[in-house]
């Protein structure tokens, strides 16, 4: 199987400053991966697009704003309201 990857484009004041690949694991978390495609592409209607990043910790992850509320109180799945974890032997690592 290979995993699918999602691409965001990073922008500030509507200039790109950095395309970041995000490589879903279906195969060891597959209703995590299906969450994150359908909200990156949006085709269920939602999603992170037009949504911000309020923190980077290089190395370690991306913090992306509440894309419902933007309050920090919000948070959609396409599985519901929410969704049992799945596993939590991976790690996430990003360059930057």
């Amino acid at each position: 199987m290979v995993n699918p990857t999602r691409f965001f484009e990073i922008t500030v004041d509507s200039k790109l400053l950095k395309c970041v690949s995000f490589e879903l694991f279906a195969d060891k978390v597959p209703k995590t991966a299906e969450n994150f495609s359908a909200l990156s592409t949006g085709e269920k209607g939602f999603g992170y697009k037009g949504s911000c990043f309020h923190r980077i910790i290089p190395g370690f992850m991306y913090q992306g704003e509440d894309f419902t509320r933007h309050i920090g109180t919000g948070g959609k799945s396409i599985h519901g309201e929410k969704f049992d974890d799945e596993k939590f032997i991976l790690k996430h690592s990003c360059l930057w």
